[in-house]
């Protein structure tokens, strides 16, 4: 289905910068990230989370180097994996140049942290000899020493003063290839930050809030934050930070993107809460049908509504649609105009086929 004008949002251009095998802003579309949470030094099990996050559509993998073990392993998992890695470095900055020589894409620094000047530089000669790109990772529970004296707490023009120093920093080096983030558990502290950043700045900004908490309440405070930015057409990679399986986070990312029209993967479900009024458990059936569909990787509208009230509206604007008519009377929709009638014993068989023959059209 076509989006609809009203909700085309107009991004705002930024540099474009090469991470890998995949560029980040400019005209490239919105990447989605998350970061393993097994032992680094575990190889076998990053490993296996890595190609696990890849195949559920991750951009880029975030791993964390806190030691040399880290940094050692690092070199295999890079050989046995297909994905951008972003090395993440705190407080060592010798971990950040161990990782540019174990083949890092990225090296994610927190400046707040890494120590003096002169550290920040021999990472930056490090990313610029091996090829890597750098994330400033601004953090509010982290910022530098003198910006947390002159300011008293963590504020927007806290965070963005630590970019500004850090982003002179990098340029002064002659280094060009990074993006930024001012991140904080804070909704408006961050989404402010933001703000303020692009209208100074024009390099990528990476997206996140960060320590949002847990699946259910992370993905909200993450969607509001994430949300409000990329509807000012602000933000050129996300990730929703979540205490839960990263997996989740790439998830949610997806449907944050596909929520607004700007990137999307895998059947989207438009279904109602359920009423009285419903032909068919909804609830239930929707559950089902998201296993059924999680394989599907082409993106697919696919409209669940339990009732004709608002039923033959949604599904003149899915791919595939289902509204609830009673016992043998449930209309079938597809590309948006009705298909056939369906009973209510075989409407999750009859869903999925018409979803699955559409990905198939889709990927010939």
């Amino acid at each position: 289905m076509q989006i609809r004008p009203h909700r085309i949002i107009n991004r705002r251009r930024t540099r474009k910068i090469k991470v890998g095998k995949i560029f980040i802003g400019g005209d490239s579309p919105i990447s989605v990230q998350s970061m393993t949470n097994t032992i680094t030094s575990d190889e076998a099990s990053t490993i296996n989370q890595v190609n696990q996050l890849k195949e559920v559509g991750a951009d880029l993998v975030r791993i964390s180097c806190p030691d040399q073990d880290s940094t050692k392993a690092l070199k295999n998992i890079i050989k046995k994996t297909d994905i951008p890695i972003i090395a993440d470095i705190h407080f060592h900055y010798k971990r950040a140049i161990e990782a540019a020589k174990s083949g890092a894409d990225c090296l994610r620094i927190n400046p707040g942290n890494i120590g003096s000047n002169d550290r920040v530089k021999e990472v930056i000669k490090a990313a610029k000899d091996y090829n890597c790109a750098i994330r400033i990772g601004v953090n509010a529970g982290s910022l530098e020493k003198k910006i947390l004296e002159k300011y008293k707490e963590p504020c927007p023009e806290a965070l963005v003063e630590s970019a500004i120093h850090n982003i002179k920093l990098l340029e002064d080096n002659d280094f060009f290839n990074f993006k930024i983030s001012v991140k904080s558990s804070d909704v408006f502290l961050a989404v402010k930050a933001y703000q303020l950043l692009s209208k100074s700045h024009d390099y990528p900004l990476h997206l996140g809030i960060t320590e949002a908490g847990g699946l259910l309440t992370g993905s909200i405070k993450s969607s509001i934050g994430i949300g409000s930015l990329l509807m000012k057409g602000i933000g050129d990679t996300i990730r929703v930070s979540l205490s839960a399986d990263p997996i989740e986070e790439i998830k949610a990312g997806y449907e944050i993107l596909g929520s607004l029209g700007l990137r999307s993967r895998g059947v989207q479900i438009i279904s109602c809460p359920s009423c009285a009024r419903q032909a068919f458990p909804v609830i239930e059936t929707v559950k089902i049908l998201e296993s059924k569909l999680s394989h599907i990787k082409k993106p697919i509208t696919l409209s669940i509504i339990g009732c004709v009230v608002n039923g033959p509206g949604e599904a003149s604007q899915t791919d595939v649609g289902l509204t609830g008519g009673g016992e043998g009377n449930n209309l079938l929709y597809l590309s948006g105009l009705p298909h056939k009638k369906v009973a209510s014993n075989s409407l999750i068989d009859k869903v999925v086929e018409l979803v699955e023959a559409r990905a198939k059209k889709l990927k010939n």
